[in-house]
């Protein structure tokens, strides 16, 4: 992974300039520059604009209570692609409008999505799953300690959580002779 980040560093800007001078030679260097300030501008706009939805959608779906997975998504990609944006080069402005406008981020969100889950350790209310997690997803069968798909209790009868409502609640004290 850091030789593909370092070829990636070295390759890209290469990249940029190559294709700022194809551009350049076609439609002069002039027209080339404006476009690149036009691109800038353009990619400020939406960034704020698509901003300013993504934070009011986690707004709400944070006080309605919901988990918001799909909007700290989109948070992350307007903030990725508004950077690519503001980098000079086509290139990166392509990638950064693909993550930024709305009818192409959900495409970005479910690569995003996937990526995270084959590298991350999701951990959701006291248990994580995926990769090395014991959840559902991970390598133990679901053994947590909490009742659901796969999980068992101590003894391997169903699990208990705290403040779940079920059995007595005794106030004790441990004396240590």
């Amino acid at each position: 992974m850091p030789l593909l980040v370092v070829l990636a560093l070295l390759i890209v800007p290469i990249a940029e300039i190559y294709v700022i001078v194809q551009v350049g030679q076609e439609i002069g260097a002039g027209w080339t520059i404006l476009l690149l300030i036009a691109d800038a501008v353009l990619g400020s706009w939406l960034i704020r604009r698509e901003g300013r939805r993504a934070w009011l959608a986690l707004r709400e779906k944070v006080n309605s209570g919901g988990l918001p997975a799909k909007e700290l998504a989109d948070g992350a990609l307007i903030l990725i692609g508004g950077t690519l944006l503001l980098t000079p080069g086509f290139l990166s402005d392509i990638l950064g409008f693909f993550f930024v406008l709305p009818f192409t981020r959900p495409l970005a969100r479910r690569g995003l999505i996937a990526f995270a889950k084959r590298y991350f350790v999701v951990v959701g209310p006291g248990r994580p799953t995926g990769p090395g997690g014991f959840g559902p997803g991970g390598p133990f069968g679901g053994f947590d300690g909490f009742p659901g798909p796969g999980g068992r209790g101590p003894g391997g009868g169903p699990g208990r959580r705290p403040g779940d409502g079920r059995g007595d609640v005794i106030p004790g004290e441990i004396v240590d002779e």
